[in-house]
C-alpha cells in the first residue's frame, strides 16, 4: 500500500477552503429547512448545482450518456450520493442542530471502511477497527443519556447516521462504477440523475407548487448550497483529491464541524454543548485511527504498514 501524500501550503489552503464550504452547506441547509421541506430542498440543491456545473462539463468536452446503460452508473452514485444522504441529513437537521449534524457527518469515513470490508474492497486493519469503536462512543456522547430513547435528537441523531451510511455505500459505487469517469463528468451526470430522482418525488410527496414563498433569506440559502456548498465544493474535493490523494482529502470531515458550529452559534444561535466538543474530539481521534499516520509517527511506525 503506497504511503500517503505529502501536503503543501496550497494543498491546506484548500483543504481549509472545502471544509468552510462544505460547513456552510450545513448551515445554509439548517436555514432552508426551516421554511420549506427537506425533500424540496434536496431538488433545488441537486437541479441548481447540475445547472452551474453543465457549463464546465462542456468546456471540458465532455458529453452526455447516449444510453439507459451508460447513464446507470451515475444514477446509483446520484441515489447514494446525493439523494438519500442528503434526504436524511436534511431531514435529520429538522430535528438537531447545524452543528451536531456536521459532527455526526463525520462518521462518514468510519461507515465507508466498514462496508469496503464487508465487501472485500479494503483489509480492515486494527486501527481501523478502533477508529470505528471510538466512532460509536463519540455518536453515543453526542445523544447524551439524559432523556427518552425516542426523543426527536435521537430520531435526529439516526437520520444523520443514515445519511452517512449511504456515502459509505457511494464509496463503493464509486470504486466499482465510476474508476476513471472524469472527476467534472462524474459530478454533473450523477447530479442530472439525482435531479430526475427528486423531481418525482417532491412531485408525489411535498406538491412544491401548493407551497408558499419562501423568503428571500432561504432562497438565498438554497443557491447558495446549491452552487457553493456543491457544484463549487464538488470541484475543489476532485481537485485536492488527484493533488493529494484519499487520505488526505478526508481529513476535510475533521475541519468541516467547526465551521458548521461556528455559523450556526454566530447566525441561528445555536449553542455549542459540552457534549458535542467532546464527541467531535471523540470521532475525530477515531478518524485519525484510521487515517494512521499521526499514531504511525507516535508508535514509531511508518504509515505504509497500515
Amino acid at each position: 500500500m503506497d504511503a500517503p501524500k505529502t501536503m503543501d501550503r496550497q494543498d491546506w489552503s484548500l483543504l481549509i477552503l472545502l471544509s468552510a464550504l462544505w460547513g456552510g452547506a450545513y448551515f445554509f441547509a439548517g436555514v432552508a429547512v426551516k421554511e420549506l421541506p427537506p425533500l424540496t430542498v434536496v431538488l433545488a440543491r441537486v437541479f441548481l448545482a447540475s445547472a452551474a456545473l453543465l457549463p464546465l462539463f462542456w468546456y471540458f468536452g465532455h458529453s452526455l450518456p447516449k444510453s439507459f446503460a451508460g447513464w446507470l452508473p451515475f444514477a446509483g452514485m446520484g441515489l447514494l450520493n446525493n439523494v438519500l444522504p442528503f434526504g436524511f441529513i436534511f431531514a435529520g437537521q429538522t430535528q438537531v442542530t447545524v452543528g451536531l449534524s456536521s459532527i455526526i457527518n463525520a462518521m462518514t469515513p468510519l461507515f465507508t471502511i466498514v462496508v469496503m470490508a464487508i465487501f472485500q474492497e479494503e483489509r480492515l486493519t486494527a486501527y481501523r477497527i478502533i477508529g470505528v469503536l471510538l466512532g460509536v462512543v463519540g455518536v453515543a456522547v453526542l445523544r447524551g443519556f439524559d432523556g427518552p430513547v425516542d426523543s426527536k435528537q435521537t430520531l435526529g441523531i439516526a437520520l444523520c447516521l443514515a445519511g452517512a451510511l449511504s456515502y459509505g455505500f457511494a464509496a463503493l459505487w464509486g470504486r466499482r462504477f465510476l474508476v476513471g469517469v472524469p472527476p467534472v463528468k462524474s459530478a454533473t451526470c450523477q447530479l442530472i440523475c439525482s435531479t430526475l430522482i427528486m423531481a418525482v418525488v417532491v412531485s408525489l410527496i411535498d406538491k412544491p407548487w401548493t407551497l408558499a414563498m419562501p423568503s428571500q433569506g432561504t432562497v438565498m440559502s438554497v443557491v447558495a448550497l446549491a452552487v457553493l456548498g456543491t457544484a463549487v465544493a464538488y470541484i475543489l474535493f476532485f481537485k485536492i483529491l488527484v493533488r493529494a490523494g484519499a487520505s488526505n482529502v478526508m481529513l476535510v470531515t475533521l475541519l468541516i464541524p467547526v465551521t458548521a458550529l461556528v455559523l450556526g452559534n454566530i447566525f441561528l444561535g445555536e449553542p455549542i454543548q459540552p457534549k458535542e466538543i467532546l464527541g467531535a474530539a471523540i470521532i475525530g481521534t477515531g478518524l485519525l485511527f484510521i487515517d494512521g499516520r499521526v499514531i504511525n509517527r507516535l508508535t514509531g511506525k511508518h504509515a505504509a504498514a497500515n
